[in-house]
């Protein structure tokens, strides 16, 4: 059962979609994929997330608005930047974040 939504937002495609695979392989996780704010903005109206990531791409100024948004959609969603650095690296990285919230 999937028990955690999380929304990524990178505008490079093929580590978009990586990143994507590697969170939809925990059978707890289900990922979305955006590629810019406006996408981002389009999830957020179909679902709820608990958790934004940040990837490749992501200029402070959108970062700022997707702060933002999160914040108006839901205070507690945890927005948190990947730099990459492999799976376990990510999968680590996601599930502090989760722990902290």
């Amino acid at each position: 059962m999937v028990n955690v939504n999380i929304l990524v937002l990178a505008d490079h495609q093929e580590i978009l979609e990586t990143i994507i695979r590697l969170i939809n392989k925990n059978e707890e996780w289900n990922g979305v994929g955006v590629s810019d704010y406006q996408e981002a903005a389009q999830a957020f109206e179909k679902s709820k997330f608990d958790l934004v990531l940040l990837g490749v791409g992501v200029d402070d100024e959108t970062e700022s608005r997707i702060l933002q948004l999160c914040h108006s959609n839901d205070p507690g969603i945890v927005c948190m930047r990947h730099f990459g650095g492999g799976s376990g690296l990510l999968y680590s990285e996601i599930k502090h974040a989760l722990a902290q919230h």
